[in-house]
Formats: C-alpha cells, structure tokens, sequence
C-alpha cells in the first residue's frame, strides 16, 4: 500500500518541479527579448545626449561665445 502511494506522490513531485523549470526558463528568455529589444536603449542613449547638446549649445549663446547665426547653424546640424 505504501509503495503504491509513494509513486503516485514521486510521480506528481516530479511534474510539479518540472513545471517550475518549464517557467523559469520562459522568463529567462522574456527578460532576455526585453533586454536586446531593438531600440530600447539606444533611443533613449541618444535623446538624452540630445539634449545635453543642445543645452550646451544655449549656455554657449547666453554666455555670448557664439553669434545668434552660428547657434542657429549648430542648432540645424544638431537636429540632422
């Protein structure tokens, strides 16, 4: 009697753990996919160097390092 039910209990403990496998597994590749994502990152890498630049280029104005035309040429470039 006891043989009988330790199978059935090794049997469900066994499905039950491969079961947690299966499931790490999968969110071991989610994260994976999420990280290399195209784009992800390097989107927001350079808005924000974008953005220094471009606030760089305003201090230089206000500073009077550079003409109103010349911060108006960098401005174009820095937008292409």
């Amino acid at each position: 009697m006891m043989g009988g039910g330790g199978i059935s209990g090794g049997m469900g403990g066994f499905l039950g753990f491969g079961f947690i496998w299966i499931i790490i597994i999968i969110a071991i590749i989610a994260i994976f996919v999420w990280i290399m994502k195209p784009g992800s990152r390097n989107t927001t890498t350079r808005s924000s160097s974008g953005n220094k630049s471009f606030e760089t280029l305003k201090d230089r104005l206000a500073i009077g390092e550079i003409s109103e035309e010349e911060y108006d040429r960098l401005k174009r470039k820095l937008e292409e």
